[in-house]
């Protein structure tokens, strides 16, 4: 096996190779970091490469494993961390000048797991500032490159994990969702991801944006998301919105099937704009399911009257959030800030505590809806995005209307399901005729991930993805 194969090579098809000692953890890591050192230059995906400190952990892995020692779930593989995660010993920048050299000595739960479980943590990924923003750039680390065409946008906050798990930078990649960027940088870059229910995988420190960010995994298979959600997955006393139960065993369950589902298919939730191409592709996806035996309805405008809301809302949400997370660094930090979000923290100005409640009343409301919109139906099939890659210097595509801050317009699809908690994955299920990869996103009923899950798998087995590697 070649040392690019093992990079690609999926998480459940290493493990068994390392436990029986057919390869060594210093074997697949050096083939990582190797792959990692060539394309960096070129893709931008770390912001922090802690090559020394990996080896570290992989040389102990085999230590313990030539000793006979019990070894966790993820032995040996290689786990990447998105730099909004806490992680003890390395920079936690968030994408910022203002954070620049910033470290923490103790790390979020999720990561404690991780290296818990085997994991040999390569580093920290890159972000948007803050991760305010749907595309691939930030004031601290530049573009991070879309590995099917570069100066084009990864995608969202979870740009560096999405890259780099389309790259071949090893197995497992850590992302998170406030808004999307777990799904829109798995859509732009060809791989699975997966947002799943809120309180799923514990968040600290505890956000204060209204309960909306998931922690998840980015992957090139379904089953490796599966086996990386268990092990972050499970109620932590830090997070006080973690689930009480524990995870189900998604890698055991995940081939069950889904056949006899009721599956709503929406190519726009009733309001949203989607670029033709984007459609016709989602559309040739949504046959698959059909073809493995699921009842697919496809939903109208009239059924989905609520989601209407959900463009105000948002726009309404996401600016005060920026507001009050980061105005207080304007007087210094102004002119070396994302101009984008600048302006999303200038518009979010002066609204009124009692502002706030009245359209928080009115997401509550939208919220119900979606939940009893999902009791109809097992599963929603949407676009994941409204587009393919555009260049990355860009807030929105040439052909979309030019705003100072809002790429949200493009993204439509991903932030309904953060504020209702339900779990969302972005499956890729095409290319456009200029090679970008397109993603179709599966929605669940809040709490069953491992349906979410379940519908992937039988997706990824009728249409399978994981063997095209960009040209890099």
């Amino acid at each position: 096996m070649s040392a690019d194969d093992l990079c690609f090579k999926p998480a459940t098809d290493l493990l068994p190779l390392v436990r029986s000692k057919q390869l060594s953890p210093v074997e697949l890591c050096e083939a990582v970091l190797a792959r990692v050192e060539a394309l960096e230059p070129k893709l931008n995906a770390f912001v922090v490469l802690d090559g020394d400190g990996a080896m570290q952990q992989a040389r102990a892995m085999e230590g313990r494993i030539a000793r006979g020692e019990a070894v966790g779930p993820l032995a040996g593989v290689t786990v990447t961390i998105k730099d909004l995660a806490q992680t003890a010993g390395l920079p936690t920048q968030r994408g910022s000048l203002s954070l620049k050299g910033n470290v923490h000595d103790v790390d979020t739960p999720f990561v404690t797991r991780l290296k818990q479980a085997g994991a040999v943590v390569l580093g920290k990924t890159a972000t948007s500032e803050f991760g305010w923003k749907g595309v691939s750039h930030s004031p601290l680390t530049g573009i991070t490159h879309n590995p099917w065409k570069l100066g084009y946008n990864a995608g969202a906050s979870s740009a560096g994990a999405g890259t780099g798990a389309a790259a071949g930078y090893g197995a497992l990649h850590h992302g998170s969702d406030g808004a999307g960027s777990i799904r829109m940088p798995a859509h732009f870059c060809g791989v699975f991801g997966i947002k799943p229910s809120f309180g799923r995988v514990p968040s600290w420190p505890v956000g204060n944006t209204d309960q909306v960010s998931h922690n998840g995994p980015m992957t090139r298979t379904v089953r490796d998301s599966a086996l990386m959600l268990k092990v972050m997955s499970g109620p932590h006393h830090w997070d006080h919105y973690t689930l009480e139960s524990p995870p189900l065993d998604y890698p055991g369950l995940l081939r069950r099937g889904i056949r006899g589902l009721k599956v709503a298919y929406s190519p726009d939730l009733g309001h949203a704009r989607v670029d033709p191409e984007v459609g016709g592709l989602v559309k040739a996806g949504v046959k698959a399911f059909e073809e493995l035996g699921c009842h697919v309805e496809e939903v109208g405008a009239d059924k989905l009257a609520f989601a209407r809301e959900g463009p105000e809302l948002i726009r309404f949400f996401w600016a005060v959030h920026e507001t009050a997370g980061y105005a207080h660094l304007l007087p210094e930090w102004e002119e070396k800030l994302d101009p984008g979000l600048v302006a999303c923290i200038k518009a979010g100005e002066g609204y009124s505590a009692n502002d706030y409640l009245a359209m928080r009343a009115r997401k509550l409301a939208y919220v119900e809806a979606w939940h009893r919109f999902m009791d109809e139906y097992d599963l929603l099939i949407t676009p994941a995005v409204s587009v393919a890659a555009f260049p990355a210097d860009r807030l929105n595509p040439e052909h979309w209307p030019q705003h100072e801050w809002d790429w949200v317009q493009w993204a439509e699809f991903s932030y309904p399901f953060n504020f209702s908690n339900q779990p969302a994955a972005s499956i890729p299920c095409g290319f456009t005729v200029d090679g970008l990869p397109v993603g179709l996103q599966v929605v669940g009923p809040r709490f069953d991930d491992l349906r979410v899950l379940q519908a992937a798998a039988a997706f990824e087995e009728a249409r399978p993805w994981a063997d095209k590697r960009p040209a890099i």
